[in-house]
């Protein structure tokens, strides 16, 4: 490895082009192998058995919304558990879930493919309603605070919940939960292809290589999607 002053970090060693193209068809390889691993991996997703969900609701900005009516008509649901603390202020809401939910925009894909993209809330509709506007989602977002437990099935908010509507049934198709809610975190597959990737201190890195020195999603305090939202800066307040 090389240390670059200007980066003031390490750097890969300079090779000549058809070495650097070499080494990136190795690598080439392997990422087709997973390619077509994950490709297999859907496949079996696709194939899973569903189980159906008893009538539930999530609370709404018309009030208690019958699960099926949050497909808005569409075949496929999926949802994403929030967690919630009580009493905080936006900026200790958690980080997290905001990492996860802050990078879902243009809903015209999932709409195109029959998919309707929603959060269910831990908290209490009012204040997380509150909550969503300020950080300005384009997203149905729900309560599931006074929700039959049946909805949650006694798992930990923060994680997603995938649906199928037949009719008036409601069916869970699949769920994921930890490294699983990536599939939202379009920045982290962005970061992925970077030579110094996420620079979170997990991460099979080289000596030298740039690390977080603080958490991996707050800055100065706040979930850093959080700083470019009107109010924040006191320029802005």
């Amino acid at each position: 490895m090389t240390a670059n002053p200007m980066l003031g970090a390490e750097t890969p060693p300079v090779v000549d082009r058809r070495t650097w193209l070499r080494a990136r068809d190795e690598l080439l390889a392997r990422e087709k192998a997973h390619t077509r691993e994950g490709d297999a991996i859907a496949a079996a997703r696709r194939g899973l058995p569903m189980t159906l969900m008893p009538p539930v609701a999530v609370q709404g900005p018309g009030g208690p919304t019958p699960l099926v009516d949050v497909f808005e008509g569409r075949r496929m649901l999926i949802a994403y558990f929030h967690m919630w603390h009580d009493g905080e202020p936006f900026e200790r809401q958690c980080e997290g879930c905001t990492f996860s939910t802050c990078h879902v925009g243009p809903l015209d894909y999932l709409h195109a493919r029959d998919v309707t993209y929603a959060v269910f809330c831990q908290g209490p509709y009012a204040d997380s309603a509150a909550f969503a506007r300020f950080m300005g989602y384009p997203f149905p977002w729900y309560s599931a605070r006074d929700s039959d437990p049946a909805l949650a099935d006694g798992r930990d908010f923060g994680f997603i919940a995938c649906y199928l509507r037949d009719g008036d049934q409601v069916y869970e198709t699949y769920w994921t939960t930890g490294r699983g809610v990536e599939a939202l975190m379009t920045s982290y597959h962005a970061l992925d292809l970077t030579v110094y990737g996420r620079q979170e201190a997990w991460e099979d890195s080289p000596d030298g290589w740039p690390r977080l020195s603080g958490h991996p999603w707050r800055l100065d305090g706040r979930p850093t999607a959080q700083w470019s939202r009107p109010g924040v800066h006191p320029a802005t307040a």
